[in-house]
């Protein structure tokens, strides 16, 4: 089995020593320093490095730079989706992200844990568990999220927000461990003509 295969797994492998996953990650990596560098005007580049870089992208996407990520291949992004300036994506396993998403800056969604136990670790070893992010989700800024989380449709998390666990659709989340603190309702849209 490949070190690759065991991180989809959830099983510890090394990233620091498979020749396979070091040239996945100077690839990623060169594609966004690629990325990073474009300057404001030049969208239609943007929009192909990201189509280039992820396993999935919708069209028209926009991800604020600069970026970063692992892979890049392991990361699905749904339609409408927005993402303000430094956001990280560690995809080791991976990372789906539903429609019409909005993620504030400074944000960091980690598929990536290490082993509790030090000899391991110095042997490199970690594992990778999938994160997924539904639909209609706002993620405000600052939030980091951890290994194995689901966020539920409609959810919304609030600033500086530390995410280990799942949180439920349609539910406002904060905190430092992010908790649900209560349903998001939905009001009557008021129209100013």
């Amino acid at each position: 089995m490949t070190e690759s295969e065991k991180a989809q797994l959830g099983q510890l492998y090394n990233a620091n020593h498979d020749p396979q996953l070091l040239n996945r990650r100077t690839w990623a990596k060169n594609l966004c320093m690629d990325y990073n560098q474009l300057r404001w005007g030049e969208g239609v580049k943007r929009t192909a490095l990201l189509q280039e870089l992820l396993g999935i992208c919708g069209e028209d996407a926009v991800i604020e730079p600069p970026f970063f990520v692992d892979y890049g291949k392991n990361i699905c992004i749904g339609r409408s989706f927005y993402a303000n300036h430094n956001l990280v994506i560690l995809d080791g396993a991976t990372v789906t992200i539903g429609n019409n998403v909005f993620i504030g800056p400074n944000c960091t969604i980690s598929t990536a844990g290490h082993p509790f136990e030090a000899r391991l670790r110095g042997e490199g070893l970690e594992y990778a568990k999938a994160v997924t992010i539904g639909s209609n989700v706002w993620i405000g800024m600052g939030v980091q999220i951890c290994p194995g989380v689901t966020i539920g449709d409609n959810a919304v998390i609030g600033a500086g927000s530390v995410v280990t666990k799942d949180v439920p659709a349609g539910w406002l989340a904060y905190g430092n461990p992010c908790a649900p603190v209560k349903a998001v309702e939905e009001k009557p849209v008021r129209r100013i003509l």
